[in-house]
């Protein structure tokens, strides 16, 4: 029997790879449902090439375009429509892929709709976890994290208990930066941040890579995920993006998992689960392996992983606070009106400010709550001088 599959934000880099791994073994995947923001091009290609029937485009010009385009398609314009779109039994997998958190919402909704959800949308990790979690337990919907390191966490910890583990190792790239000297930090341009040596992905994720800041959130991820406190949890440089996690446990063993740097592995492994199937990879990089080079971050290159020293043991409003003014920098710095050194500035100097470290102490009850603080954010981030 085929697997019925949704696909979150299938335009994204996440959603175009599930959908190369599908296109090959398409006897065996039924794809109900593909969705997207604005690239109703692509979403329509992708409609065409796996036969999908059901498609949500929230872009109102994008949404128009395929509502004349093919009236043998079901053309949607939001999420509210995922009742009627999926009524019967839940379908078998779920890929979460939707950019920021305008795929909290969604994802929630999906919970009670899949049998698998897997979430490659680190903001509702992040932000939302506790109402996540409640639902997978309410729904028994299993969970697969899909970022790189928390997939290789969630293989090198199955089947252990949470008190056998001594350390969690996360690697980092240090992106382009990692071997430019500390004074000519003042000089990166927009360009430089974007050339990561390693990944392909968007310019917003490649610019927190570049600062490190999306280690900071991975390490928030994995604390959430893997009920996990941060002091068991350690962020390594390696330039080489070889080894995704690192798990010490406490007898004595410690296991790595490694895998070239490329999403498709862990989507891949993810779709397929316990069942048998081979995936075209490299061989082993012995040169790489003999060469691992991993140290413990330089924090003067690297400051925001000192935000880190500062969390609240469990999850709170702050987190939504920390990545809308992440978010509002990044773009600042991508639209060029802040140079590298003051995005870095900026974010540790209004992330402090008392005004937003106050919902340290206030936990998310509801999607609502997120949504609000969210706005609130970003509206005294336009009231800030930058």
């Amino acid at each position: 029997m085929k697997k019925k599959i949704v696909i979150l934000g299938s335009t994204g880099s996440i959603g175009k790879s599930l959908i190369d791994i599908i296109k090959k073994d398409k006897k065996n995947f039924d794809v109900i449902l593909l969705t997207a923001n604005k690239n109703y091009k692509e979403l329509y290609k992708q409609s065409k090439l796996l036969n999908v029937k059901n498609l949500i485009i929230t872009d109102l010009k994008g949404f128009n375009f395929l509502k004349k385009k093919n009236n043998k398609i079901n053309i949607y314009n939001d999420y509210n429509n995922l009742d009627k779109i999926l009524k019967n039994k839940k379908v078998d997998y779920t890929m979460s892929s939707i950019t920021g958190l305008d795929g909290l919402e969604p994802t929630l909704n999906m919970i009670k709709k899949t049998k698998t959800l897997a979430i490659a949308n680190k903001e509702s990790i992040i932000c939302a976890w506790n109402l996540i979690k409640r639902r997978l337990i309410k729904y028994k919907t299993d969970f697969i994290p899909i970022d790189s390191e928390h997939f290789s966490i969630w293989s090198l910890i199955k089947n252990q208990k949470k008190e056998n583990i001594d350390r969690i190792y996360i690697t980092a790239s240090g992106g382009p930066f990692i071997n430019l000297p500390n004074r000519k930090f003042d000089k990166i341009k927009l360009s430089d941040a974007l050339k990561h040596p390693n990944w392909k992905m968007g310019k917003k994720i490649t610019i927190d890579s570049a600062t490190l800041m999306n280690k900071v959130f991975e390490v928030i991820e994995a604390k959430n995920i893997f009920n996990i406190t941060y002091k068991k949890i350690t962020i390594l440089t390696h330039p080489k993006s070889y080894i995704h996690a690192i798990v010490k446990f406490k007898n004595g063993l410690t296991k790595i998992l490694a895998h070239d740097p490329d999403m498709k592995i862990p989507i891949y492994n993810s779709l397929y689960k316990d069942e048998q199937n081979n995936i075209d990879s490299k061989p082993l990089n012995l040169d790489i392996l003999n060469q691992l080079n991993l140290t413990k971050v330089n924090l003067k290159k690297f400051p925001l992983v000192k935000i880190l020293d500062n969390l609240p043991k469990y999850s709170s409003m702050y987190e939504t606070a920390l990545i809308t003014i992440n978010d509002y920098l990044v773009f600042k710095f991508l639209a060029k009106e802040i140079d590298f050194n003051k995005l870095i500035k900026s974010i540790n100097k209004i992330s402090n400010l008392k005004e937003f470290q106050k919902y340290k102490k206030i936990k998310p009850k509801n999607v609502d709550d997120i949504y609000r603080l969210r706005k609130y954010v970003s509206s005294k981030m336009n009231s800030f001088s930058i």
